[in-house]
């Protein structure tokens, strides 16, 4: 089954080259379009996509409050946010509002394409050079919370953790510690759970706040 992608971005230009490039993938079907919040809200409600592409810096309504809304409306909707370099703040709002991903606007076809399916499959699309940055925001910022239950996890989960919040999947952690990926899922989910987070993306936002990532 298709992959329903709506685009949210306010140039038409920028609209185009992802339906574009998001179009030469069979399994993906983009339903919608819209140039800004406010409209991507409307829209949303009556295509009802899997997953919506969202530009971080908008007039109007930013993507923050854009993925707070579509979130409130659609609680089931995945929400990957593309960002340049130098928009830390609002990446790190847009993470703690509950998007799901977050790609740069320089990334080609293939990670494009590539970030859609997982996704849209519930994994979260963290890559270092985005992390890296949200991680300086927060530092910079001084929004170093309690450690919200990391106290909780074992040794080994830190450690998890530790390769979570630098943009690794459960593959990459399984190569990584030479480990099974089934012993991975386990101490993620275990992770999760210790945490009351909601997905990986969630704990990573924890770990940054309380200072340990």
């Amino acid at each position: 089954m298709s992959v329903r992608v709506m685009l949210v971005d306010d140039h038409a230009s920028m609209r185009a080259g992802l339906s574009m490039v998001l179009a030469s993938d069979p399994e993906i079907d983009v339903v919608g379009e819209a140039g800004n919040g406010a409209e991507a809200v409307r829209v949303a409600i009556e295509r009802r996509p899997d997953l919506v592409f969202l530009d971080v810096e908008m007039p109007g309504w930013n993507g923050v409050r854009t993925t707070t809304e579509l979130l409130r409306v659609l609680p089931e909707v995945r929400i990957l946010v593309l960002t340049m370099f130098d928009l830390d703040e609002y990446v790190a709002g847009a993470m703690q509002a509950g998007a799901h991903g977050f790609l740069l606007k320089t990334a080609d076809a293939r990670e494009l394409i590539a970030a859609v399916h997982a996704c849209a499959a519930g994994e979260a699309v963290l890559t270092p050079e985005v992390l890296s940055r949200v991680a300086a925001h927060f530092v910079r910022s001084h929004s170093v919370r309690p450690r919200e239950g990391l106290d909780r996890l074992t040794e080994r989960e830190r450690e998890v953790l530790a390769l979570m919040c630098q943009g690794l999947s459960n593959g990459e952690i399984a190569a990584r510690l030479v480990v099974e990926l089934a012993t991975v899922k386990s101490h993620v989910a275990h992770i999760l759970q210790k945490l009351a987070a909601r997905d990986r993306l969630q704990a990573v936002v924890m770990a940054y706040r309380a200072g340990l990532a």
